[in-house]
């Protein structure tokens, strides 16, 4: 057997040598990729300033008794030094486990569950449905699609102070229901309504992207596969069910995904229908806001403390849910 000898070497051909450093692996890395690395550079500039910073900054104040009473500040020509103590951890032992937990967090993360959960499942039923019939050969369906896309196109504020307008005590919704003779429900008053009108008005503004973003899917599923399920005698369910459904999977999997952060997160509903008029009405986002700005004097550790564990909670719930699905399409690859 002949083995061939590198003679700059003095190695064997195909033997694996001696495997480069940290830094020199970064070093060939840099030389390689360095356009690469200084098209990204201004991205990664502007994330750390706008995304890093803030997080950990929050994540600092959370450590901290700091408020609007103790935190450094100018009143015109005099300069006051911030004198808010590091206490560790206790603020997340309050917020959790304090003599007002249950009123100043778990109330609201309950509500801010079922509001998610009712958000996104109206969401995606809704919006299948119209995917659906938006996807048959209707006469005048490109008009169609423009009136459903209509309230997504309009910019939040001005779709909920529209609907504020429409659910006050003297508004269009009340003097319907006057006009036939039903109860007129206190939309922005009482706390089961204020919830109520909250998902409606969520539900109006969210149900347009999952419509586009389900069309898309559908429009991309195979027409053969529904040829085939019609020459086997399937009916319109087990056509949906095991056609629609399955061919839908990747795409459905993604917009709940973020249907759920989205509507976790949302602020802008919320608050610009009650602003802090609906105590019991604020999801944790909108909690969190009031307590840092809505109140005084301004717990900023306490509502930093909350943003923290916002998003403890969705980091955690997203690595499960990726998890479930990575787990879930291998059980159907076998």
């Amino acid at each position: 057997m002949t083995v061939a000898i590198d003679r700059a070497t003095g190695k064997r051909r195909g033997e694996p040598g001696q495997r480069p450093g940290r830094l020199d692996r970064l070093k060939h890395a840099y030389q390689k990729y360095w356009y690469a690395y200084a098209m990204i550079a201004p991205v990664v500039v502007v994330l750390g300033g706008l995304v890093l910073y803030p997080l950990v900054r929050g994540l600092y104040l959370t450590l901290t008794d700091a408020n609007s009473l103790n935190s450094a500040r100018t009143i015109g020509v005099n300069h006051i030094d911030a004198t808010y103590k590091f206490i560790g951890f206790d603020n997340y032992a309050d917020i959790l486990w304090g003599d007002t937990a249950y009123d100043r967090f778990w109330s609201h993360f309950i509500w801010t569950i079922v509001w998610t959960a009712l958000c996104v499942a109206l969401h995606y039923c809704i919006g299948l449905g119209l995917a659906l019939l938006l996807n048959q050969k209707l006469r005048g369906r490109t008009f169609y699609r423009l009136i459903l896309v209509l309230p997504w196109a309009v910019p939040t504020f001005v779709t909920v102070f529209g609907w504020r307008f429409m659910l006050a005590d003297g508004g269009i919704i009340n003097t319907m229901l006057d006009a036939v003779h039903l109860p007129s429900p206190l939309w922005l008053e009482d706390t089961f309504w204020q919830r109520f009108a909250a998902i409606m008005v969520n539900t109006w503004c969210g149900v347009p992207f999952m419509m586009v973003s389900l069309l898309g899917g559908l429009q991309s599923i195979d027409s053969t596969l529904y040829e085939a399920a019609d020459m086997d005698g399937a009916n319109a369910w087990q056509r949906f069910r095991y056609v629609t459904l399955p061919g839908l999977r990747s795409v459905s999997s993604t917009v709940v995904l973020l249907g759920i952060i989205w509507t976790f997160n949302q602020f802008a509903v919320i608050f610009l229908l009650f602003g802090n008029t609906a105590p019991d009405a604020q999801i944790l986002v909108t909690w969190a806001y009031y307590l840092g700005f809505g109140q005084q004097p301004r717990d900023f550790a306490q509502s930093a403390a909350y943003g923290m564990l916002l998003l403890a909670i969705l980091v955690v719930f997203t690595s499960f849910y990726r998890r479930w699905l990575n787990r879930d399409e291998q059980q159907l690859a076998i």
